[in-house]
């Protein structure tokens, strides 16, 4: 007899295959979205009784599309009843026939791009991700983003009101077209994680939910482009930084630097699906930007210590990433290798020059370059700088220690 949290975890695993399913059957979102809802509902009441039959997604997707056609025929007036018929007779099939999987793939492709579209703000494209792939109820979505459930709900009824009103097509991109929007959809999972792994406001210094949840978007998209190099260097690149969560916060949830973590703690087997998955793409040698970020963080994996971290291949991957892609945090990020190869005032030189004083982390590593080269007034006002700027507290709290540090050796 299945319980609810057998049901929670087919609704996370099936939820968003559905509604791309009935979304291609009967053209609207949120008629998908109201008939999957209704499946799960009777699934809630049904399957602790006759149990979780053998194909969930096909009963799921059998389920819903009954009650939407039941839904259509009660809610159609007589004037459009004829223009339902053909609709309704080509989402008519035999209950018991199975979804085509490559078919149910398809449409998983054409809704992630259509949530991603770029004609949609970026916390859009996150928010109806989170929503209609990730499954996420409009109050865990609002949670995502800090903001009342009723704020929430009105920017998805926004989005999919865009997607309609703009015509926004539901189908996967072709040519130069799908490398393009495949970079929107790969930066709007990393977005997600990223948000996770450091929440960019509140009191915890991460939120383990949304690293999962994009992990396993990863993992979606991965089982849906196989072939697809900088797929698989996401799904990598997330799990080997996944892989360090438990190590990153001490038991009053202070926040713990990469170079002092006790590496026992590190998720082990995610490390070896992830270097695994970099080996893969040294294979393909296609290198894009999310399969060098991935080498870089297994480099830093392969290191018993933080002693024993090869800055030399650091630094060089991350002159390579550079020549892909002129971000001025990866320029930052690069700094910091420069430093441990360097020395901290080459690197202070090269932060110094970068366009980014509005972002807490340049005055956080600023600090820490001056604070090696003894400049403790300045390494002081620098921290000062980077406190201003965070809106995390774990964060905020560790900057904080760190300039008391600073302070008592003035």
């Amino acid at each position: 007899m299945p319980d609810l949290p057998d049901i929670e975890r087919v609704f996370r695993q099936e939820y968003g295959r559905a509604v791309a399913v009935l979304t291609r059957v009967f053209g609207s979102i949120d008629t998908a979205e109201e008939a999957v809802q209704d499946a799960f509902a009777t699934a809630v009441q049904r399957w602790p009784a006759d149990g979780v039959p053998p194909s969930p997604a096909g009963w799921i997707i059998t389920t819903a599309r009954n009650r939407a056609i039941d839904r259509i025929r009660r809610e159609s007036s007589r004037e459009d009843r004829y223009a339902q018929a053909a609709l309704l007779q080509e989402a008519q099939t035999p209950d018991d026939e199975e979804p085509d999987d490559k078919l149910m793939q398809d449409d998983s492709l054409r809704l992630i791009f259509t949530c991603c579209h770029p004609a949609l703000s970026a916390q859009a494209q996150v928010a109806l991700t989170l929503r209609l792939i990730g499954g996420l109820s409009t109050a865990e979505v609002a949670r995502a983003f800090l903001v009342p459930e009723s704020t929430m709900a009105q920017r998805l009824v926004r989005a999919k009101g865009k997607i309609r009103d703009a015509r926004i097509p539901y189908r996967i991109p072709a040519g130069s077209e799908l490398a393009e929007r495949l970079r929107s959809v790969l930066a709007v999972v990393y977005l997600i994680f990223n948000e996770g792994y450091t929440a960019s406001s509140g009191n915890r210094l991460a939120r383990e939910d949304l690293c999962l949840e994009a992990i396993r978007l990863g993992r979606l998209l991965q089982e849906l482009l196989p072939a697809e190099p900088e797929v698989t260097g996401l799904l990598a690149l997330m799990l080997l930084i996944d892989a360090r969560r438990e190590a990153r916060t001490g038991a009053a949830g202070e926040m713990i630097r990469l170079a002092d973590q006790n590496r026992s703690l590190w998720n082990h087997s995610s490390i070896s699906e992830g270097q695994s998955l970099v080996r893969a793409c040294l294979e393909r040698n296609s290198p894009g930007p999310y399969q060098i970020q991935a080498a870089i963080n297994a480099v830093h994996s392969d290191a018993a210590t933080a002693e024993a971290t090869d800055w030399r291949q650091i630094l060089a991957l991350y002159d390579q990433l550079l020549a892909m892609t002129s971000n001025p945090i990866i320029a930052l990020n690069r700094a910091v290798a420069l430093a441990e190869v360097e020395g901290p005032h080459a690197a202070l030189c090269v932060v110094d020059a970068l366009p980014l004083d509005s972002y807490y982390l340049l005055h956080a590593v600023r600090a820490d370059l001056l604070r090696r080269l003894a400049r403790m007034a300045e390494a002081a006002a620098a921290y000062q700088g980077a406190i201003s700027r965070c809106d995390n507290q774990a964060e905020r709290e560790f900057l904080e220690r760190q300039l008391r540090q600073v302070r008592q050796v003035q």
